[in-house]
């Protein structure tokens, strides 16, 4: 296998982890040569030496997630070889200067605003050439990064999902294991199938990765345990493609969550195939007020513990979308008329999504600040449609989770914010539905909505 990758690979696992452990395999004489040099440096090298006090500072002022794109995106177009720990250390800092004398600017070590943004465009090319795009894996759970142009799916793994190009030059597959021991498979996959020989390999206590060749492939392996179960991934391209694969195969190693937060929104660019919110009930006869978003592109719209609803009006200016339910019983109007809210403290009545409630439906409260047009703290998944009243239970507005792009970074923030009193009432009234006044039962009146997409 490339030694660069299999350096890289292995130094990403090793990075931060006190207990990881890299041994070479005997193989044939020349891969256990190349085994021993290439073990020894991942587990020799350090990250990088200290860097000057003002460029710690400058960079320390950065977000994670920014820090860590900077490293993602030099690595993307060549200049970056260390780890993507988002620590900048002399190595990054080398490769910042090497790009910045590349462009004609001075070589601080330090990128600006403008610099970030042009390195994440210049970044953005060889990803779309690969059709980069995180994605979530609906056979497993786990999320990463695949390059969909040189990859299409390809049925079902053994336990989990199958990818590959037209002539199985390349094959990513994804894998997830109950009740099993992750040092028993990582001794496993190192050995099997009976080509495969692992050049380097990192054991963590949580993680493992393998990087070696598989008969004339080059192969990654990359596990991650929680509790008992294993979720992990396996990346095979012959070597005659490692010009496009080498990149491609670093980045889905370094990409791979096999436990995402559940709190967290979809990956950039993709929306979820099963998506949760919360509606809030408007009138007896079924009609529901709901963020546009948490309604747009379903092939159905299901309201729990009730049945199919439609959508019927939207309001593209506030965000908002008008469902109905029909044959619905028992339905609960929500006060959303009288009193305007006062203050700026809130509390937000919502069904937070399955995941983030341990499978469960069941409507909570939570405490929230009003900060301008925005909501802090951001609420969990589902609570996009939430209601949000004040301390006399006074209807101050919905609850809009948005996913709002971080400047080049590989990840999406989500924010939250108040679609006002004001602007639900005014699209209800257009459409018919006549907002009621009685106090006291908002936690009655919300219902979770389930968007089922393509």
């Amino acid at each position: 296998m490339n030694t660069k990758v299999t350096a890289i690979i292995v130094a990403v696992a090793l990075a931060g982890a006190p207990a990881a452990q890299a041994r070479p395999v005997k193989g044939h004489k020349q891969s256990g040569q190349a085994a021993t040099s290439m073990a020894g440096k991942a587990a020799s090298e350090k990250p990088g030496g200290k860097v000057s006090a003002a460029i710690a500072n400058a960079y320390a002022a950065l977000p994670a997630a920014e820090r860590l794109a900077i490293q993602a995106n030099l690595a993307w177009i060549g200049e970056y070889e260390g780890l993507p720990s988002g620590d900048i250390d002399d190595r990054t800092v080398e490769a910042v200067k090497l790009y910045q004398k590349g462009h004609a600017a001075k070589d601080t070590g330090i990128l600006d605003d403008e610099q970030r943004a042009r390195l994440a465009s210049a970044a953005a090319e060889p990803q779309q050439a690969v059709g980069w795009r995180l994605i979530d894996d609906a056979a497993t759970g786990a999320r990463f990064g695949l390059p969909e142009k040189l990859v299409a799916p390809a049925g079902a793994a053994l336990t989990g999902g199958r990818w590959s190009s037209g002539r199985g030059q390349i094959v990513i597959e994804t894998f997830r294991l109950s009740e099993a021991s992750l040092p028993a498979l990582f001794e496993e996959e190192k050995k099997t199938p009976k080509t495969r020989h692992a050049e380097a390999s990192a054991l963590k206590p949580d993680s493992f990765v393998i990087a070696g060749t598989q008969g004339l492939k080059n192969v990654v392996v990359r596990a991650d345990l929680s509790g008992s179960e294993i979720r992990g991934i396996t990346v095979l391209y012959d070597q005659a493609n490692k010009g496009v694969m080498i990149p491609a195969a670093i980045a889905i190693a370094d990409s791979f969550q096999g436990f995402p937060d559940p709190n967290a929104g979809p990956p950039p660019g993709q929306r979820a195939a099963v998506a949760y919110g919360t509606a809030i009930v408007a009138d007896r006869s079924g009609a529901l007020i709901t963020p546009r978003e948490i309604a747009s592109d379903c092939e159905s719209v299901t309201v729990a513990g009730f049945g199919n609803a439609v959508r019927i009006a939207e309001d593209s200016t506030n965000d908002l979308a008008l469902l109905r339910l029909y044959g619905a019983q028992n339905l609960v109007p929500a006060p959303l008329a009288g009193e305007a809210a006062q203050g700026d403290a809130l509390a937000l009545i919502g069904i937070a999504a399955p995941p983030a409630q341990h499978g469960g439906n069941a409507v909570t409260h939570t405490a929230a600040h009003r900060d301008g047009e925005g909501v802090e703290p951001i609420p969990a998944p589902g609570f996009s449609g939430a209601a949000a009243i004040d301390a006399q239970g006074n209807f101050a507005g919905v609850v809009e989770l948005k996913l709002q792009d971080v400047a080049g970074a590989a990840a999406s923030g989500r924010q939250a914010v108040l679609i006002p009193a004001a602007a639900v009432r005014a699209f209800l009234s257009a459409h018919g539905v006549m907002p009621v006044g009685a106090p006291g039962t908002m936690d009655q009146s919300v219902v979770r909505v389930i968007c089922v997409r393509k």
